[in-house]
């Protein structure tokens, strides 16, 4: 058991370290039009591309947690006990 302890923030921060380390080209794999239009574009095309992409990303990330929470919460609401043998640990 405590192995298991010590081996899942090893993993956890392995996994973290892998990600900050490989390269953001193997992230940004785009279309060829979108490239060329980005690549020819003014300075305010750019900022309204940037902003155009946090608002596709903010409300579907604040979903997401929303609706993790609210599992979170109510993941219990379903389970009465009944499962569990008379003389069980309710805590294991």
């Amino acid at each position: 058991m405590t192995a298991q302890r010590y081996l899942r923030p090893v993993l956890l921060v392995l996994l973290t370290v892998i990600v900050l380390v490989l390269p953001v080209q193997a992230f940004a794999q785009s279309c060829a039009l979108c490239y060329t239009q980005a690549a020819s574009a003014t300075q305010r095309f750019i900022a309204a591309l940037r902003s155009g992409i946090l608002i596709l990303i903010i409300p579907p990330m604040f979903m997401s947690i929303g609706i993790t929470v609210l599992a979170y919460r109510k993941r219990n609401q379903f389970n009465d006990g009944s499962d569990i043998p008379s003389g069980a640990d309710p805590g294991c």
